[in-house]
C-alpha cells in the first residue's frame, strides 16, 4: 500500500499510461484518483474499466487557464487534499520535415505539451504546499533526450518540459514539493500507432519494426512498465529524488 491515504491527479488520464497508472495507484491504496482528459466519454469508459469508488474524472482542457484551475479545484472539492500531480497529457503532432511543418500545428503541440505542464505547475503547487509538499511527475519521452528528424514540435515540446521540471523542483524542494521527468521510449498504444503512420503513411508495421530496430531491448515498451516508474516516483520510497530525468527506454538513450 505504497500510496495509502494519497490523492492523485492524472493528465491524460484516458490514455493508455495514464489509466495503467491510475489502476497502479489505486492497487496500491491511493484515496483518491482524479483522472482529467479533453474528452467526456473516454474519461467515462475509463472511470468505469477502473471499477473503484475512489476514482472521479474531471473533463478540462489542460492548455487553459481555466481548464488547470477546473482540475485542481474539483479534485480538492472531491477528496480533500493533493498529493502526486502526474502532468501526463500530450499530444504528437504531425510527421512533417521542420519546413513543411505548419504553425498551427506546432502551437497545438506546444500549448498541450508546455503550457498544459505549467498550468498543471503553476495551479498544483499551491494545493501540494497546502497539504505538506507532494510528488509531481511530467511525462517526457526519450524524444526529450535526443532528436528525431521531422517531428520538430514534438521533440522541441518534451525537451521544453525537462526545463520546466528543473525549475520547479528548485522553486519547490523547500515545500517538499518533488518534480521529475519519465522518458518513455515508443510505448505500445495509440500515439505510436499515429507516428508509425506519419513516418511511414500505409506501411506503418514497417514503420514499427524499424522503431523496435533502434531499441536494444528489441521492443516496444507497455503502459504498465511506464506506470511502474510513475508509481516509484509518486511514493515515499523516492522521498529524496528530485530534479531528475528518469529514462524507461530498454536501452534506446544509451
Amino acid at each position: 500500500m505504497k500510496l495509502k491515504n494519497k490523492v492523485a491527479v492524472i493528465t491524460g488520464g484516458a490514455g493508455g499510461i495514464g489509466l495503467s497508472t491510475a489502476r497502479r495507484f489505486l492497487n496500491e491504496g491511493a484515496l483518491g484518483v482524479m483522472l482529467v482528459d479533453i474528452n467526456e466519454k473516454a474519461l467515462e469508459k475509463a472511470k468505469g474499466s477502473l471499477g473503484s469508488d475512489h476514482a472521479d474524472f474531471c473533463t478540462a482542457d489542460i492548455s487553459t487557464d481555466e481548464g488547470a484551475q477546473k482540475y485542481i479545484r474539483q479534485t480538492e472539492e472531491k477528496f480533500g487534499r493533493l498529493d502526486i500531480l502526474f502532468l501526463n497529457a500530450g499530444v504528437e503532432g504531425v510527421v512533417k520535415p521542420l519546413t513543411e511543418y505548419p504553425e498551427e500545428e506546432y502551437d497545438r503541440v506546444m500549448n498541450v505539451n508546455v503550457k498544459g505542464v505549467w498550468l498543471g505547475l503553476k495551479h498544483g503547487f499551491p494545493l501540494l504546499k497546502k497539504c505538506g509538499g507532494g510528488s509531481v511527475i511530467i511525462t517526457s519521452s526519450v524524444a526529450g533526450l535526443q532528436g528525431t528528424p521531422n517531428v520538430m514540435a514534438y521533440v522541441t515540446s518534451k525537451h521544453a518540459v525537462v526545463g520546466s521540471m528543473k525549475v520547479a523542483a528548485l522553486e519547490g524542494a523547500e515545500h517538499n514539493i518533488r518534480v521529475n521527468t519519465v522518458h518513455p521510449a515508443p510505448v505500445d498504444n495509440r500515439m505510436m500507432r499515429s507516428l508509425e503512420e506519419g513516418f511511414a503513411p500505409g506501411d506503418a508495421e514497417n514503420a514499427k519494426k524499424g522503431f523496435e530496430q533502434s531499441i536494444p531491448m528489441g521492443r516496444y515498451a507497455s503502459n504498465e512498465e511506464v506506470a511502474s516508474l510513475v508509481l516509484f516516483l509518486a511514493s515515499d520510497e523516492s522521498s529524496y529524488i528530485t530534479g531528475s530525468c528518469f529514462p524507461v527506454d530498454g536501452g534506446m538513450t544509451a
